[in-house]
């Protein structure tokens, strides 16, 4: 690929704390690397979470809210125009995003614009309702819609959108753990009983009542230990059930040491309601743990067989899938095998940048 093929790229994105904006770091940088010119704009909170300037982009900071707000939307939308002029190519990132970047396309120079989504919509309600409208926004005024799951491309092109591909999101390789499991066990007060980890935000698509209720099952002497590295909205719901049922599971809030964790849990638990490419889950895999996670999104193609795969809502099918890992350590040698190998055939970042820049090539083409 030309180095000078893309001029410039503006990226522009929402609120987000997590696998969005990591992702869109790993992009910026990657490009920038290859000599390209890089613009992202968002709130400023995205900036201080994930340092696009220090990646050599240039940040501009707009006020892209995570929820509707007309007034704020239109300033927003103005913001972007000015913004967009310039750019070769426009990529958006996130429904909210892709929705205001779609309506800032106005006038002679009119960029092509790629959206990535990297959520399905699972509220209902008014706010459910609104993103549905941002839905068909984002189908029928993007050029290329990037999705993260089977089941978000069949709904975008259901929608109208004119060319739908799957998006390149990879994980970072892990560091190496700094402490032993056994340090770990120790610092959680573990003792002899196994741990089962899940990493997540504590957020209604994250699905961590059912991980209560599947802590809240009877496990007969050896009753796991749930840990969960995260924060989020949801911290104070879920600690309050927990202690009013003396459930096993702790919540860790934030955690920077997920690599040693994960080398100290002896089952790793997903269970979402719904997930796209979850890079912590990807970290599970090549970090060799074995893996039981919910039948959503992409979660089946990102396992690729290595893992256990059950039913979202069925506690019963899931205690049984941890139970059968920590019962019978030959089965659980062979899915954290089979893990390990799923894991080196993921794709590096540099796939994932070589990936946009062939949608921006093809884009500029026929936009």
């Amino acid at each position: 690929m030309e180095r000078r093929t893309i001029v410039r790229v503006a990226f522009v994105l929402g609120t987000t704390w997590g696998g969005t904006g990591r992702h869109v770091r790993m992009l910026a940088e990657g490009l920038v690397r290859r000599g390209h010119q890089v613009v992202v704009a968002g709130p400023r909170t995205v900036e201080e979470a994930f340092g696009f300037g220090a990646a050599g982009a240039r940040f501009v900071e707009v006020a892209v809210a995570d929820r509707p707000h007309p007034v704020r939307d239109l300033a927003a939308v103005a913001a972007i125009r000015r913004i967009l002029r310039g750019a070769d190519v426009a990529h958006a990132h996130g429904l909210r995003a892709g929705a205001l970047a779609v309506l800032a396309r106005s006038g002679r120079r009119r960029p092509p614009l790629v959206v990535t989504l990297h959520n399905a919509l699972t509220a209902a309600g008014l706010v459910g309702a609104v993103y549905g409208v941002l839905e068909r926004v984002v189908a029928r005024g993007a050029d290329r819609v990037l999705v993260v799951s089977p089941d978000l491309g069949r709904r975008m092109a259901g929608l109208g959108a004119k060319d739908v591909r799957a998006a390149v999101v990879p994980a970072p390789v892990p560091r190496p753990p700094r402490r032993t499991p056994e340090q770990v066990r120790e610092e959680l007060g573990a003792g002899d009983r196994p741990i089962v980890l899940t990493v997540a935000r504590l957020a209604q698509q994250k699905g961590l009542e059912f991980l209560l209720d599947v802590a809240a099952g009877a496990w007969g002497e050896r009753e796991p230990v749930f840990v969960v590295a995260g924060e989020g909205p949801l911290h104070r719901e879920l600690q309050e059930r927990i202690d009013h049922d003396k459930l096993p599971v702790r919540l860790l809030g934030g955690r920077d040491d997920v690599p040693d964790l994960l080398a100290a849990a002896d089952v790793v638990f997903w269970p979402s309601r719904w997930e796209g490419m979850p890079l912590s889950l990807s970290e599970a895999l090549m970090a060799g743990r074995p893996v039981v996670a919910t039948d959503v999104g992409g979660i089946p193609d990102l396992l690729g067989g290595a893992g256990t795969l059950v039913p979202y809502g069925d506690a019963g099918a899931a205690r049984s899938a941890v139970r059968a890992l920590l019962d019978d350590p030959g089965e659980a040698a062979r899915q954290a095998g089979a893990a390990a190998d799923r894991g080196a055939e993921l794709p590096r970042e540099g796939d994932a940048v070589d990936a946009v820049l062939v949608v921006y090539v093809a884009t500029r083409s026929t936009g």
